[in-house]
């Protein structure tokens, strides 16, 4: 059975930490303010703002200031400022002892999937696949994609409908909902941090990567296993696509369109989970209702 964090109430508080990429602090204001006005407190962790080359510290900063996040009894949530890359080298270092006897909201997205994983596939913790702090910035604090955050650390169970996509594959599926940032996803296989998809609904989402590489990655998927027993596969959005100078010939999309036709399990495309603005709150460990039809699509928590 998947352990539910406590969901939030006014007076709780959400810390702020960057496991991963740098992140100005100045990025994170408008989403400091916005948490605020939702009646939370918050606690900025040392790497907000801080800055190692490309990180927002060593691996040592970053572990210590996640780690503090994770034991702390007196913070309710974590939100992970960004993304980027770097999960990946702390995750083993992590302590999740005492997270898991008093496990929280772990939130985020992109490099986050390495801990959204590894939290399921070792704890059975749920957490939310959602917007980070730069996403409440250029007047986007009160967009349905952020309003979505809100909603589910409150509680409320997610219904998204959406319009269907020329692609679809139609049918109904329940399953526990996985997945995350596709090369993230394949990067964990073979590693403790690896996720289970039988039986289970698998979204994945995408940035910036050629299309022949995204292909090769949901071969991987394909050849490992991961797609031969789902019951349901959301396809995100695959943002800034890059092609080589000799054409793949395909969209990414066309390309998954013919990997997953011959599997009779329901597959929608489009879906708004991404690296841009549309990035609903998705709970990674909770149970789902996917109905895909001619023209729309219904993602509900069950």
């Amino acid at each position: 059975m998947t352990i539910i964090p406590p969901y939030l109430k006014p007076g709780d508080t959400i810390g702020i930490v960057c496991p991963a990429g740098y992140l100005p602090l100045e990025k994170a204001q408008t989403c400091i303010e916005t948490l605020t006005e939702w009646g939370f407190k918050v606690k900025i962790g040392k790497t907000l703002g801080n800055q190692f080359h490309y990180f927002s510290g060593t691996d040592e900063e970053r572990t210590q200031d996640l780690q503090q996040m994770l034991d702390d009894k007196n913070i309710d949530a974590i939100l992970c400022g960004r993304g980027g890359y770097g999960t990946g080298r702390i995750i083993d270092r992590l302590d999740f002892s005492k997270f898991a006897k008093h496990p929280k909201w772990i939130i985020g997205f992109s490099d986050i999937t390495v801990l959204h994983n590894h939290l399921f596939s070792n704890f059975k913790i749920a957490s939310l696949h959602a917007p980070m702090a730069a996403a409440f910035n250029d007047g986007e604090a009160k967009n349905k994609y952020i309003e979505s955050l809100h909603a589910a650390l409150l509680g409320e169970k997610a219904d998204y409908i959406t319009s269907g996509h020329p692609f679809d594959q139609e049918g109904k599926a329940k399953g526990i909902l996985v997945g995350g940032n596709l090369s993230l996803l394949v990067n964990l296989i073979g590693t403790r941090s690896a996720i289970k998809t039988k039986n289970r609904i698998l979204f994945i989402e995408e940035v910036g990567e050629y299309i022949y590489a995204a292909d090769r990655m949901m071969y991987q998927l394909k050849r490992s296993g991961m797609l031969e027993d789902l019951k349901g596969l959301i396809i995100g959005k695959f943002s800034e696509m890059k092609d080589t100078t000799n054409p793949f010939g395909q969209t990414i999309e066309e390309a998954i369109k013919d990997l997953v036709k011959d599997y009779d399990f329901p597959v929608c495309f489009d879906f708004p989970v991404s690296h841009e603005k549309e990035n609903y709150a998705l709970k990674i460990g909770i149970k789902y209702k996917l109905k895909v039809q001619k023209g729309k699509v219904e993602l509900k928590e069950v």
